[in-house]
């Protein structure tokens, strides 16, 4: 019979974060240095509604409602958040 070796560690997925609200402030971060390009932006949101979890995705919807206020542009990407 063969026994697990118990002396390693678990493995650990490259894209999980085990601290709460990480890749939200991760994102946040990311959101706001690409702010001047719509595209970039744009994309680093499609980006970050495919890895962040339900309830983060509902935290970045409100951050980013206040975000946006002074910049219009970015706002046609609110809909990638309603679908």
């Amino acid at each position: 019979m063969i026994l697990p070796n118990l002396d390693q560690q678990p493995i650990v997925q490259s894209n999980q974060i085990s601290m709460p609200g990480a890749m939200l402030d991760y994102t946040k971060t990311i959101l706001q240095k690409v702010s001047f390009d719509v595209k970039l932006f744009t994309r680093e949101l499609r980006k970050a509604i495919s890895n962040l979890l339900p309830s983060e995705i509902e935290e970045l919807k409100i951050w980013l409602h206040f975000f946006i206020v002074d910049k219009p542009e970015l706002e046609p990407t609110l809909v990638l958040l309603k679908a």
